[in-house]
């Protein structure tokens, strides 16, 4: 009988330790947090493992991508590499930091992030503040101290909408506590985004708000007549602008205008076909010498296509997809509604801006101007990747 009791007291302060607040709790000494809670499962090691992988390739690529564009825009091949090593330690660091932080804690930040990145995102549009290139208006900054406050936009985006709609007062049959303000944050994001201009974060952030709304539990029509409407309203964006009406045809039909408008899309394919089974030869590609234009950037995936063939090429796309199964496996296990949604949020922006930067190097896609996450050259993109990634690994931590 004395068993039984000291058993079921032992058993019922488990149980209340794990339902405290356990990723910065405190040990009896005192001498600093201990490890965050949580079961090591296979979905953990499966993002923790497709992360790694990714990143890993990613600067292998970056080693053999920057070479040309550094050399001619300094005495140094490696200065592009440096840089992108240097915002990859920033983004390990910005992971293992937010593995360890109870994502529940983002519910309470979540305003305060969103009206921080509106503000950021209206600062490129002004003019002196805003840093140009390329006829782009997208980068805030100092000297050598350059971001992009749109990838800082992703995170508190999604962050947001999962608070939203995971508010035990917001029910989802009211669509003008939950659906409306998704889109009408969502129409905000996309004219800020627009006067840089930035079409393919606009799509990512659209598709991420109707994925996140699906498994929210939305009605299929209400999202359908959004999707319908966002639709048109991106085709007038392309009919009404001259270059975007242009790059539409260069995609459409790339040799009608192969120096021109059909470069890009002929040079990423000619580069992928060269590669074949097996590849050129890690570094042996002839691309990235200034045939194909950001080649370190938006067509990373051709270089690998290249110099590592359609085995490397497959290795990619069984990564992402790794990743998109085990961050779907996390949202359906989440202990909670609101690590449902994020799981859900950060899983498909990772997916939807990998299917839109390999689908356009394919030819599938037109060219929106959008890294391949975790394996282009870029440091916003790779720290805020891997800062989301950390959130997410952190769910997957406290799943059922």
């Amino acid at each position: 009988m004395i068993l039984t009791e000291r058993t079921r007291a032992r058993r019922l302060a488990l149980v209340e330790a794990r339902a405290r607040h356990a990723t910065a709790r405190a040990p009896a000494d005192g001498r600093g947090p201990r490890p965050p809670i949580g079961r090591r499962t296979g979905l953990f090691l499966a993002l923790f493992l497709s992360v790694i992988s990714l990143v890993m390739l990613g600067l292998v690529m970056a080693l053999s991508a920057t070479a040309a564009p550094s050399l001619s825009g300094t005495n140094s091949a490696w200065s592009l590499f440096k840089s992108q090593a240097t915002w990859l330690g920033v983004g390990v660091v910005a992971l293992l930091v937010l593995l360890r932080v109870d994502y529940h804690h983002w519910k309470r930040l979540a305003p305060m992030g969103l009206v921080v990145s509106l503000v950021l995102l209206a600062l490129t549009a002004v003019p002196g503040v805003g840093l140009s290139a390329n006829g782009a208006r997208r980068w805030l900054g100092v000297g050598s101290i350059v971001f992009q406050p749109s990838e800082l936009a992703k995170i508190a985006f999604v962050v947001f909408v999962a608070d939203l709609l995971s508010r035990p007062d917001r029910h989802m049959e009211d669509a003008r506590s939950t659906l409306q303000p998704v889109l009408l944050l969502t129409g905000l994001m996309t004219v800020l985004l627009m006067l840089q201009p930035h079409l393919g974060t606009t799509l990512v952030i659209a598709g991420v708000a109707l994925t996140m709304l699906y498994f929210a539990g939305a009605r299929l029509s209400h999202l359908v007549v959004a999707t319908v409407a966002g639709a048109a309203m991106t085709a007038m964006m392309v009919a009404y602008s001259p270059w975007r009406r242009d790059r539409m045809l260069g995609f459409l039909d790339p040799w009608e205008d192969p120096l021109g408008n059909g470069y890009q899309p002929l040079k990423s394919l000619h580069a992928m076909a060269s590669g074949g089974l097996e590849g050129m030869g890690l570094g042996a590609g002839r691309a990235k010498w200034g045939f194909l234009p950001y080649a370190h950037t938006d067509f990373i995936f051709a270089v690998i296509g290249e110099e590592l063939g359609m085995i490397g090429s497959l290795f990619v796309v069984i990564l992402f997809v790794g990743l998109a199964a085990a961050g779907l496996g996390v949202a359906l296990r989440a202990p909670d509604r609101f690590g449902m949604l994020l799981a859900v949020g950060i899983t498909s922006w990772i997916i939807l801006q990998a299917a839109l930067n390999m689908g356009a190097v394919l030819a599938i896609f037109p060219v929106v101007g959008i890294t391949l996450p975790l394996l282009s050259f870029g440091g916003t993109s790779l720290v805020a990747t891997l800062a989301a990634m950390g959130v997410l690994l952190n769910v997957a931590r406290q799943i059922r």
